[in-house]
């Protein structure tokens, strides 16, 4: 199966499409701070699916898999943030939460699947 074909992938890159729109509208001084850091955790999620997936043992794409749902907790805690900062609307933030989760469960179902 190609990476591409891989559910967890086509959510993951719904939701790194999402933050892209999102941070559009942050304060320009963020730019450098929150806006980067979070484009860079969200678009880390679906780039380690397709890395992982891409390695010729299972042993590595469980490693890379682990890699993205680490970045995907990244992608979280800066949504969180910025809806603390004001950054985010709440119910932008519970749309784009709701994505999370769904990666986040496809994740660890994918993980589970592939260990011994």
């Amino acid at each position: 199966m190609q990476w591409s074909d891989l559910r967890v992938w086509k959510q993951a890159h719904a939701l790194v499409l999402e933050v892209y729109k999102i941070t559009s509208f942050f304060p320009k001084s963020e730019i450098y701070g929150i806006t980067n850091q979070l484009r860079r955790a969200s678009s880390s999620v679906a780039a380690n699916i397709v890395e992982g997936q891409s390695r010729h043992s299972t042993k590595d794409y469980v490693h890379f898999l682990y890699t993205s749902r680490g970045s995907l907790e990244d992608t979280r805690y800066f949504l969180l943030l910025s809806r603390d900062l004001s950054y985010l609307p709440t119910e932008s933030y519970k749309r784009i939460e709701a994505i999370a989760l769904s990666v986040s469960k496809m994740l660890n179902g994918l993980i589970s699947s592939l260990k011994p």
